[in-house]
């Protein structure tokens, strides 16, 4: 836990508030006939903080709460009659919950929340039926009074129902309400939210979520049998009725009222449900009833609880005065820079060997996603992996950090002289280990540094200090108080590179640091990597950014099919056939494209451009979809295809400019991926896309016989067979006749050959051309190039977002510059490429 004014101020608000109540109890302040509902809201508290806790921070929504209340009131109650001391019976009902809830929370790690809250509400209702069934030790249905209890540490006597046990009562709430103030600073906060927020990149910093649900579970489910005790003291008299499941819901709509992960909305659920059943009375309504109420009102208008809303405007006040700077302006995260350029510096070819794979394979199932891969990396070395999409990078980076899931690993692989593969992915952080993510994954709920002090186990004042280094190093000291989600795309991958590069790992790894990020920002992160690298990280990067790339990196392994296909240096790797023919694609039987094109563009944009929270998809971009053409929109992953995909199919709409069509032009997407319903059988999953287009009875008839004749032979036999069970180029094909289905003017088919081998690839694409000759404009979007200038009237090279090159296949000139733009967009100007003008009105 984390100690120091601030927090120690706040953390005796609690046991000075409880003094204070205990004097005026004593003082007779407060009624006699009032004193028993003080103490119960303050046992009330108790069980509302442990399961708001739980729930705020770790994900974790509980009905199995009035169990552990019950296990310590029968405690209480065994204890008195056969003579136990306090300390006894308070020791043994927290072990006892403690180890029940750590049971709880290991066995319901692996499943989602609804599964949880059914798995605690099966332990309630056991926990009560055992309770009513064993009545030599609970009285049943009949209860079981609860005597007196001594103290042997000699703080008294503590008869069942006196006052000595409100007090008692009093004095533990106002212990763990201080106790829970330094826990919310604390590393043990800190992970629990990590753990719930993103499972996976919790397991890269060291933090495995199973472990740390079954810790925050125990530590609720022992202040809970805690509070029990104290129940079981200040009413004298246990039976089951306080502990039924309606009391299970009480807990939870206190801590929704109060605030969930409050600490003082502890204090205000534990108010409410001792003065509810008062209050209830008052208006002459059922409890449930007014319970429900008022659950409802918090849900619609104050869905954070009362005790936040009420806090969040006082403490807005007191952070912008005690933020205020004394002069000028601080300056922006986004300037910020490492001090000097650092250069690349050559790698030693005699350096250790850090990391060594050998024959490596993944498979999911029949798929391979990465066979017989070996590689070896140098302590000193900066090492690019490339290939096109699906080519087995990624999963290369995740055999590195242990997140293959169900994936079958084989082969071998030794870091520092270790082995790698049995490592759990919590144990590969220690090994010295980092990681980032394509997306940045951060942990949302937590602060920017936060997200970096949740890699210690505690935190100190020193590893304070170590973070506040690190953020000032990646230019984010400024905005280390605040949320991931309030910074931009471009400082969410800092805070990944500063999370990964914390504790100072010996092999960093990262996944598409570049994507996303403007000119200055991939230069700056270009510097960063450059200095871990030659402060002693060695370094394993995957990008599409490859001009980026390039400039790190000393060596450079290609993929592709989940094989390494190339290795060599950036300026000689490009040159090998096969890694060109990998980005490029290479092509079999050309398809015949129709010889006439019309000059009415039936989808006409213009300055288009569109982002996702700051980071730029597309930028002004101008494109015609001409009337029986096939367009071809070509460019690595990354590029920004999907996004204009989504935008001439009229399903997204752009941020800036326009896109212009006529009312009657319909537009059809077969999404990258397919997006089929796997669980649907063939029929269904083009039924399913008729409805939706308002196809229905005859009519429906006649577009499923239709469409199911474009299918293959193979597929028109299997029209009720679940879609889980085609192949990859079946799939393909069901996904492009599903968007057929409602006769569309213009076909847009994203990554069609993603996944596919050779022999498919053709067969989809004459599938495809054949549709044109019809009449149906068709708009491809690909990564490889050379199948686009093969099949395409036109063909639009897409480089981080814009359109780097426009221009006919049959054009030499263009081929080249093509090829040009795609590798690094920047050397070529869209204008030198563009096909010539035409005047044409959008139909």
């Amino acid at each position: 836990m984390v100690f120091n004014r601030s927090v120690l101020a706040r953390a005796a608000l609690g046991p000075a508030a409880g003094a204070v109540l205990m004097v005026f109890m004593a003082a007779g302040a407060i009624p006699a006939y009032q004193m028993y509902s003080v103490a119960l809201a303050a046992v009330y508290t108790i069980v509302v903080l442990s399961v708001g806790l739980l729930a705020g921070w770790s994900g974790i929504w509980s009905v199995g709460h009035p169990a552990f209340f019950a296990i310590g009131a029968y405690f209480a109650a065994y204890g008195s009659a056969h003579g136990w001391a306090l300390e006894a019976v308070v020791l043994g009902a927290v072990a006892v919950g403690a180890a029940l809830g750590a049971f709880l929370g290991y066995a319901g790690a692996r499943f989602s929340v609804l599964y949880i809250a059914l798995l605690t509400l099966a332990f309630t209702t056991v926990t009560l039926e055992l309770v009513n069934r064993w009545s030599s030790v609970t009285g049943g249905d009949q209860g079981v009074p609860v005597l007196q209890l001594r103290s042997a540490l000699g703080l008294g006597t503590y008869p069942g129902g006196g006052m000595e046990a409100q007090y008692l009562a009093v004095g533990a709430a106002a212990v763990v309400l201080a106790l829970a103030v330094p826990a919310r600073a604390s590393a043990l906060r800190m992970r629990l939210v990590a753990a719930k927020s993103h499972p996976m990149a919790a397991r890269t910093v060291g933090i495995a979520p199973e472990a740390q649900s079954s810790l925050s579970f125990a530590v609720s489910g022992a202040c809970t049998s805690c509070a029990g005790v104290l129940l079981g003291l200040i009413t004298g008299f246990v039976s089951p009725d306080p502990f039924s499941l309606a009391f299970g819901i009480s807990l939870i709509a206190a801590c929704v009222l109060g605030g969930v992960g409050s600490v003082l909305g502890a204090v205000a659920g534990g108010i409410y449900l001792t003065w509810s059943p008062s209050l209830s009375s008052t208006v002459g309504m059922p409890q449930p009833v007014v319970q429900g109420v008022v659950l409802i009102a918090i849900l619609l208008f104050l869905p954070g609880g009362l005790v936040p809303f009420l806090a969040g405007p006082a403490r807005q006040v007191l952070r912008h005065v005690l933020r205020r700077p004394a002069a000028g302006h601080p300056p922006s995260p986004e300037s910020a820079e490492p001090s000097e350029p650092v250069p690349a510096l050559a790698p030693s070819s005699e350096g250790p060997v850090l990391l060594h794979l050998e024959h490596v394979s993944v498979s999911y199932g029949g798929l391979k996603a990465l066979e017989d891969a070996s590689l070896s990396v140098r302590q000193d070395e900066i090492l690019a992996v490339i290939g096109p999409n699906g080519a087995g990078k990624t999963t290369l980076l995740n055999v590195l950090s242990g997140l293959t899931g169900n994936g079958r690993v084989s082969g071998t692989a030794d870091f520092a002289g270790r082995p790698l593969l049995k490592a759990r992915a919590t144990a590969r952080r220690r090994l010295g280990i980092g990681r980032t993510f394509q997306h940045a994954e951060v942990f949302s709920e937590l602060t920017v540094a936060e997200n970096v002090l949740c890699t210690r186990r505690r935190v100190r004042a020193d590893d304070r200090d170590a973070v506040a280094r690190l953020l000032r190093s990646v230019g984010l000291a400024d905005v280390a108080d605040r949320r991931p989600t309030e910074l931009p795309f471009g400082l969410q991958k800092r805070l990944d590179l500063a999370r990964a590069m914390a504790e100072r790992p010996r092999l960093l790894i990262l996944d598409e640091p570049f994507g996303g990020l403007d000119a200055s920002e991939r230069a700056l992160l270009a510097q960063h990597i450059r200095r871990l690298n030659a402060d002693g990280t060695a370094v394993v990067v995957i990008d599409h950014v490859l001009d980026d790339l390039f400039s790190v990196a000393h060596r450079v392994l290609a993929f592709d099919f989940g094989r390494t296909i190339g290795d060599g240096t950036p300026d000689t790797v490009l040159q090998d056939p096969k890694v060109r023919s990998s980005y490029l694609g290479t092509i079999g039987n050309r398809a015949q494209l129709p010889d006439t094109v019309g000059e009415q563009s039936l989808i006409r944009l213009r300055g288009t451009g569109h982002s996702y929270g700051g980071v730029v998809a597309l930028r002004d971009v101008d494109l015609d979809v001409r009337e029986g053409s096939v367009l071809g929109v070509a460019g690595a992953n990354g590029a920004g295809k999907s996004t204009l995909a989504g935008i001439l199919h009229g399903s997204l709409r752009p941020a800036h400019g326009e896109r212009q069509s006529g009312g009657s032009v319909r537009t059809s997407l077969a999404p990258e991926g397919r997006g089929l319903f796997k669980t649907l059988s063939l029929r269904e999953n083009l039924e399913v896309a008729a409805y939706a287009a308002g196809v229905t009875g005859s009519a429906l008839r006649e577009r499923l016989e239709e469409t199911a004749q474009w299918l293959p032979a193979r597929l028109r036999d299997r029209m009720s067979a679940p879609a889980a069970g085609l192949s990859g180029g079946e799939q393909q094909m069901l996904a492009i006749a599903r968007a057929l289905i409602v006769r569309p003017d213009v076909l847009i088919v994203d990554e069609p050959a993603l996944g596919l081998a050779p022999a498919l690839v053709d067969e989809v694409y004459d599938r495809l051309i054949g549709l044109t000759h019809d009449g149906l404009t068709v708009v491809l979007l690909e990564q490889s190039l050379s199948r686009a200038m093969a099949v395409c009237h036109e063909v639009a090279v897409l480089h981080e977002g814009v359109v780097a090159a426009q221009g006919r296949p049959g054009d030499a000139e263009f081929a080249a510059l093509a090829e040009s733009a795609y590798f690094g967009g920047g050397l070529v100007p869209a204008t030198t490429t563009a096909a010539p003008a035409r005047t044409s009105q959008v139909k």
